[in-house]
């Protein structure tokens, strides 16, 4: 049963196309679940080809869907019986090249959708929405007097502004730079918090969806393999895909010990309560940058093959006696060339593990 908060409800959705050979069908969505209550901010993560824009198109109504259903506030506006057009649906969109007016005002791009309203409250309403996303000053601009980040904030005003029940943003920071996309996903989420909408967004770029985003869908070849929070995504995994799909990691042979133990080459870990496996079992551990800590006074050595700078830290990519090649966040000013050894040592107090 919904909810009575569940805003979007997608049930074992299918969706497929014709082949470009044009013999037979290709399935773009297969079995897709996941829930969006009143107020939550929703992601599908996955790579390119994966069907996460197809749902969107579906929930819009721009696209027919083959089986399941679609419902808004418990109402079905698509099924294999039933297509209510994409007008009715009260679903709001910010599409990734922001798509505004070039001949219009930062206003009256937003006014666009409001033509059910009068000419003054139109102005006004948008002129509203304009102070909501801190934009007031830009009112009589055009779109090309703006940057990026201010582009994306009007596209966002004007899909908001007729008040939907839903709004779906399609990688709405894709054209933006790296550092640029994450401090404007944080500021769409406070936007869209503090006006309480409910919105699902499409992205390849995890760090764009952990800031953003309430849940998160992470999709491979047509579904959604885990619908979690951020932080159990990360934590709790539930298959390897997902667990090499989140964070920087790389899996290491592990054999079970006495006590819920792990002995890995790097030390012995602590396995969680819930874990089955016998003493002596062959398991793999994931580890992540974040589980190495640089320490010049450890006695465990690894060899610098490769480095990012990342401002704050540097992403080492660091090789074990064994040829095994892992992860480090190590602080900026720690600046070590590549060949050199360094001492390194276990800070993972979460283990996420899998069958050999």
């Amino acid at each position: 049963m919904n909810s009575a908060h569940t805003l979007l409800s997608i049930k074992q959705l299918e969706i497929d196309y014709p082949s470009r050979d044009g013999h037979g069908r290709v399935t773009a969505v297969k079995g897709l679940n996941l829930d969006l209550e009143q107020g939550e901010i929703g992601c599908l993560l996955g790579s390119s080809g994966c069907g996460k824009s197809t749902v969107l198109r579906a929930i819009c109504g721009f696209e027919p869907i083959k089986g399941g259903q679609i419902l808004l506030r418990d109402k079905v506006v698509s099924s294999d019986s039933v297509h209510i057009p994409p007008s009715q649906r009260r679903v709001g969109m910010v599409f990734q090249e922001f798509a505004l007016f070039p001949h219009l005002t930062v206003l009256d791009n937003i006014a666009f959708g409001l033509q059910h309203l009068t000419g003054p409250k139109r102005a006004a309403v948008a002129l509203e929405w304009l102070k909501r996303v801190a934009l007031s000053d830009k009112a009589d601009a055009y779109p090309h007097e703006l940057s990026g980040g201010q582009q994306q904030r009007v596209a966002l005003a004007r899909a908001m502004a007729p008040e939907p029940d839903l709004i779906l943003l399609d990688e709405p920071f894709s054209s933006l730079d790296i550092e640029l996309r994450e401090r404007l996903a944080g500021e769409t989420r406070d936007i869209l918090k503090a006006n309480n909408i409910t919105a699902l967004l499409v992205t390849h770029d995890q760090y764009e969806a952990f800031a953003i985003a309430d849940k998160i869908g992470v999709m491979a070849e047509g579904k959604v393999i885990q619908w979690d929070i951020p932080y159990e995504l990360y934590h709790q995994p539930v298959n390897r895909y997902v667990a090499d799909f989140i964070g920087r990691g790389v899996f290491v042979k592990g054999l079970v010990q006495p006590n819920n133990k792990v002995l890995i080459e790097l030390g012995e870990l602590d396995l969680d309560a819930g874990h089955t496996g016998k003493v002596g079992e062959k398991i793999d551990v994931l580890l992540r940058a974040d589980d190495i800590s640089h320490d010049d006074h450890s006695p465990m050595q690894a060899e610098v093959v490769r480095k990012i700078f990342r401002g704050a830290d540097f992403l080492y990519t660091l090789k074990l006696a064994s040829g095994v090649e892992i992860f480090a966040f190590v602080p900026s000013h720690h600046d070590h060339a590549i060949g050199e050894k360094i001492g390194i040592h276990l800070v993972a107090d979460h283990v996420v593990t899998f069958n050999d």
